[in-house]
């Protein structure tokens, strides 16, 4: 049987096709039976069943002529319908690769979004709809303004660098045991005691002072806190500065805290890079570190902000700037 004989169920062909020879070469699989119930094709890959009533058309009767025009004409069909197997959409000629919907359908189920036909079709209309307003923004010209050049260029230094980055940091990842180097020198800081601590903060060192001696005559400390410091995180709160590790604070502010007993004030102004401070301890705990896989991310983050930033410091060491 020819190849044609074998696709003429699937398409309502009948009779035997002279000239086997040309259309077997055109088919290019022989005396090859197509699958039950699936269309023949060039090579092999499935048509629309739409296709067929061209295809009864355009068959020839006879003549090794008109055989060979048939075949081209299929092989052409099925050629444009591959290329549109490729192509999400086409707008006004212009193709919208498929690829370019997958990836972005991957990056919404990667949010969480479930893969599914309502969303590609979603994607794909927004796809359509970006594409038709570029295509009439470029008939405009107004990629040819001035301020556009600009936007354009400066989001293509954006997105170049962002790859450099990313392509240095795959080059140099940060190692496990720089992860645990790191999370060894935290535990190490936050100690094992939280302290939940109070302050007054104030710009001289006098008018510190001058607080201190009303506390040592009874005052309120978070009465005070509230009119005189200038710490607008907590004085509102009179102070309270709620339970931290002493590595969260300047080192001046942690060291005069962690020796102040329950319920005692600092009986000196405590100077920082903020200014001077009174500070009051209300409680004292025992603190245990999350473990390591529950802040290995933010870990991970901070020694590759570091890594980058050393980058920074490196490039700009050799760049000849004027």
């Amino acid at each position: 049987m020819s190849a044609l004989q074998s696709a003429s169920p699937q398409c309502g062909f009948s009779g035997p096709a002279p000239h086997q020879d040309s259309l077997t070469l055109a088919f290019g699989h022989g005396g090859h039976n197509p699958t039950p119930g699936v269309r023949s094709s060039f090579d092999g890959a499935p048509f629309p069943a739409s296709l067929c009533a061209v295809f009864r058309a355009r068959l020839p009767r006879s003549s090794s002529a008109g055989i060979k025009r048939f075949a081209l004409s299929l092989a052409a069909l099925v050629f444009s319908a591959g290329v549109a197997a490729q192509n999400a959409a086409m707008v006004n000629n212009k193709p919208i690769p498929k690829a370019k919907l997958d990836d972005i359908v991957s990056q919404l189920v990667a949010q969480g979004r479930p893969d599914s036909p309502e969303l590609r079709n979603a994607v794909r209309d927004s796809l359509i709809m970006q594409e038709i307003f570029l295509q009439e923004a470029e008939k405009t010209g107004v990629s040819q303004q001035a301020e556009v050049k600009r936007m354009l260029e400066n989001q293509r230094a954006e997105i170049l660098i962002t790859a450099y980055l990313r392509e240095h940091l795959k080059k140099n990842p940060v190692s496990e045991a720089e992860v645990k180097s790191e999370y060894d020198k935290l535990k190490a800081q936050q100690g094992d005691k939280e302290y939940k601590a109070r302050h007054i903060l104030v710009e001289k060192e006098e008018q510190a002072k001058g607080i201190i001696e009303q506390l040592r005559k009874g005052g309120n400390f978070a009465e005070i806190a509230r009119k005189e410091s200038k710490d607008p995180g907590s004085g509102a709160n009179g102070g309270d500065l709620d339970w931290n590790s002493a590595g969260t604070f300047v080192k001046p502010f942690s060291e005069a805290m962690m020796k102040l007993a329950k319920g005692k004030f600092t009986e000196a102004p405590v100077q920082t890079q903020f200014g001077w401070h009174i500070i009051q301890i209300d409680d004292v705990r025992d603190s245990t570190p999350p473990p390591l896989d529950q802040v290995k991310p933010q870990i991970m983050q901070e020694l590759e902000r570091r890594k980058v930033q050393k980058l920074q410091t490196d490039l700009r060491a050799k760049a000849k700037v004027q």
